[in-house]
C-alpha cells in the first residue's frame, strides 16, 4: 500500500472543560494546509501549520514540533481498544497518514510530503490537555504504555500539503534510534537516553533537554 496523506487537520482556539486556557488540540480535516518553519521553540511562531492554534507555546510548537503526524492505523488500533470511532485529527495531529508506519521512523528521517520536506524530530509526550480532550480514564498512562506516539516534524522545505499527497521517505539515517525509543528515553529510561546522547542524533534543543534529565 502506498504511503499517503489521508487527511490534513488544523485547530481553532477552543475551550475544554477543566482547562484554564483555550487549546487547539481539537483538530478537524481541512482542504489543504500551508506549512512553514515556525522558528525556535521559544519566540517562534508556534505551529508550523498556518492558522493552527497552539495554546501553550512554552510546551508545544517551534522548530522541532512544527507538524505532528499520526498513522490512521494507530487511530484504528485505539478505536478498537476504546470501542469508539476516532476521527482523523483526534490525537491533535496535523497529518493523518495511511500506509506509513510513522512510529518506525528514525530520528532525523526526512519525508517528502506534497510540496514540503519534513524531518522527524521526536515523539509526542502526553499531557493534561490531551487527557482532558480524550476524556478516557488513565489516558496518559495508557498512551505512555502503548508507546506509539506519532512523530513531531521539523519543516526543512515549506509548502502546501493536501489529502492524497504521497509520503516518500527521502532519507533514513540508519542509526536505528526510532521515535518510540526516544519516547522511552524521555520517560525515564536513562540507559537509552545515554545512547541517544552518545549518538548525537537529536536536534540541539532536544539533545539539551534530554541531557538535563539524565
Amino acid at each position: 500500500m502506498p504511503a499517503v496523506v489521508l487527511s490534513v487537520n488544523a485547530g481553532l482556539a477552543e475551550t475544554i472543560p477543566g482547562l484554564k486556557r483555550p487549546t487547539g488540540i481539537r483538530k478537524r480535516p481541512v482542504d489543504r494546509i500551508e506549512v512553514r518553519d515556525p522558528g525556535p521553540k521559544r519566540g517562534g511562531l508556534g505551529s508550523g501549520v498556518v492558522d493552527d492554534h497552539i495554546g501553550s507555546r512554552k510546551h508545544h510548537g517551534g522548530e522541532t514540533q512544527a507538524v505532528y503526524a499520526v498513522a490512521r492505523e494507530e487511530l484504528d488500533w485505539w478505536g478498537d481498544e476504546l470501542q469508539r470511532a476516532l476521527a482523523d485529527g483526534m490525537f491533535g495531529e496535523n497529518l493523518t497518514t495511511s500506509g506509513l508506519d510513522v512510529d518506525a521512523a528514525e530520528v532525523g528521517e526526512q519525508w517528502r510530503v506534497g510540496e514540503t520536506l519534513l524531518e522527524v524530530c521526536g515523539p509526542r509526550v502526553p499531557c493534561a490537555t490531551f487527557a482532558k480532550h480524550m476524556a478516557e480514564p488513565r489516558w496518559v498512562k495508557r498512551f505512555t504504555e502503548r508507546g506509539r506516539t506519532g512523530a513531531y516534524l521539523a519543516v526543512r522545505e515549506p509548502g502546501v500539503i493536501a489529502p492524497g499527497d504521497p509520503v516518500e521517505v527521502k532519507h533514513r539515517p540508519g542509526h536505528g534510534l526510532t521515535v518510540p525509543m526516544f519516547f522511552r528515553a524521555a520517560m525515564g529510561d536513562k540507559d537509552l537516553a545515554r545512547e541517544f546522547l552518545r549518538a548525537e542524533v537529536l536536534p540541539q534543543v532536544e539533545h539539551d533537554w534530554l541531557a538535563s534529565r539524565v
